[in-house]
């Protein structure tokens, strides 16, 4: 396939109450091993990215070594590939356009897009994250890729687990309606495991919804219930994989 049409099958794949399920990979060879194993498509984690090559989370590595990791996991595999781009690497829209049709060119059919200011504090006011995802799109446009920007939106995440997410709602809902007047595929909304605010969302929202998988999330099952097109994974997997790593040197 080529990489357009990678791109509208990665984008069919997300079906309200069938999630696609992204289990959140950091290299070639996690790609290939999951493609094997019968995933649908590869996504990356930015943390897992990150501290597999001895990085801190928050766009510390360096961009074209990022890219140069992007461009050999899409190269490991025919899957549809969605890369977590955190921030986009910059703040201002011009350079977002520029680092998107980066990413794009390195094989990614997809990126996270979020709305915190990475190495700031706080989300970028709505107006701002919309010029944002608006220039990813116009990258897109350029490229020729119908691109899946998945605007995340860091509300429930800022807020952790110990949050009122309840009365974070009208934030993001208000985030998620003009993150899709923006042009924006898909609405990720990380740190939020309340089934019945997910519920919300879901019913909210004219675009598939990503949770990610922790708390009171248990099961995909969970999370199709309530509505969601999308589940992934995060840093878990990594996380998991450096656990079991370290028990088998501990037992030899």
């Amino acid at each position: 396939m080529s990489q357009a049409e990678k791109a509208l099958l990665f984008k069919g794949l997300h079906v309200a109450g069938q999630p696609v399920v992204l289990y959140n990979i950091w290299d070639a060879g996690g790609a290939h091993a999951l493609d094997k194993a019968g995933a649908k498509a590869i996504a990356t984690g930015s943390w897992s990215v990150a501290a597999a090559h001895g990085y801190k989370d928050g766009e510390a590595m360096p961009l074209d070594f990022a890219l140069m990791i992007v461009e050999r996991i899409a190269q490991s595999t025919d899957l549809p590939l969605t890369v977590d781009f955190e921030g986009g690497y910059a703040e201002d829209p011009d350079q977002i356009e520029k680092n998107v049709s980066r990413v794009i060119a390195a094989g990614a059919v997809g990126i996270n897009f979020e709305d915190q200011i990475v190495k700031g504090s706080g989300l970028y006011a709505i107006p701002d994250q919309v010029a944002r995802i608006e220039a990813a799109k116009r990258a897109a446009d350029t490229a020729g890729i119908p691109l899946f920007v998945n605007a995340r939106t860091d509300v429930f995440l800022k807020a952790g687990p110990d949050g009122v997410h309840a009365d974070l709602m009208d934030d993001a809902l208000a985030r998620q309606a003009a993150y899709t007047a923006a042009g924006a595929d898909g609405i990720f909304v990380p740190g939020l495991t309340d089934g019945s605010l997910i519920r919300t969302i879901c019913e909210e929202a004219s675009l598939p919804v990503n949770v990610m998988m922790r708390g009171a999330l248990k099961s995909v099952e969970d999370a199709a219930q309530f509505g969601v097109a999308r589940v992934s994974f995060g840093p878990g997997p990594y996380a998991a994989a450096v656990e079991d790593l370290t028990a088998r040197f501990n037992a030899i």
